[in-house]
C-alpha cells in the first residue's frame, strides 16, 4: 500500500477494499465558487470535487485533466500538488480504498458540455461546497486548500 498523508472513512469488517489510485482537482472559479461535480438526478445528488481512477499507464496530471473534462466539461491546468489522502468507500457495492492526490487546476479554455451525462458542473461557495462534499478527504483537501490560500495572503 502506497504512503497517504491521512486516511478517511471506515473500513466495513469482513469487506475486502481495492486499492484505487485517484486525482482530484480544486478549481476557483469567478468570486471564489469552487468547481464541483454534481453527480445523480435531481431525485438524489452527490457532490465530488472533479476528478476520478487513473486509467493504465496515465499520469496523475493526465488522468486529472480528462476527468475534468468528462464530468464538468472544463479544460484545465494542474499547477501544483496538494496533498494526498485515502478514502474508504463503497462504489456500486464495491468496497474501494481511494487513494488519491490532490492538485490545484486552472481552467484554460471555454466550458463545454461533460461527456458523463449524470454529471453536470455547479459552482460553490466554499462553506456550501464544504457541506456538500460527499468524501470527508475532499473536504480535507478543500480546507488545507483554503488554509494555505489563506496563509499565504496573510504572512508577515
Amino acid at each position: 500500500m502506497a504512503h497517504f498523508a491521512i486516511q478517511f472513512g471506515k473500513q466495513i469488517p469482513k469487506k475486502q477494499y481495492k486499492e484505487r489510485p485517484a486525482v482530484y482537482g480544486i478549481c476557483v472559479g469567478d468570486m471564489n465558487k469552487i468547481a464541483i461535480a454534481r453527480i445523480g438526478t435531481k431525485d438524489h445528488y452527490k457532490y465530488d470535487l472533479p476528478g476520478g481512477g487513473i486509467e493504465n499507464e496515465e499520469s496523475e496530471p493526465e488522468a486529472l485533466i480528462r476527468e475534468f473534462s468528462e464530468e464538468v466539461g472544463l479544460d484545465v491546468w494542474p499547477v501544483r500538488q496538494l496533498g494526498r489522502a485515502g478514502q474508504f468507500w463503497v462504489n456500486n457495492e464495491n468496497p474501494v480504498n481511494s487513494l488519491a492526490s490532490f492538485y490545484e487546476v486552472e481552467v484554460t479554455g471555454t466550458p463545454f458540455a461533460p461527456s458523463e451525462k449524470d454529471h453536470s458542473l455547479i459552482w460553490l461557495n466554499i462553506d456550501d461546497a464544504l457541506r456538500k462534499l460527499r468524501h470527508e478527504s475532499h473536504a480535507w483537501a478543500l480546507l488545507a486548500w483554503e488554509r494555505q490560500r489563506y496563509r499565504s495572503d496573510h504572512e508577515i
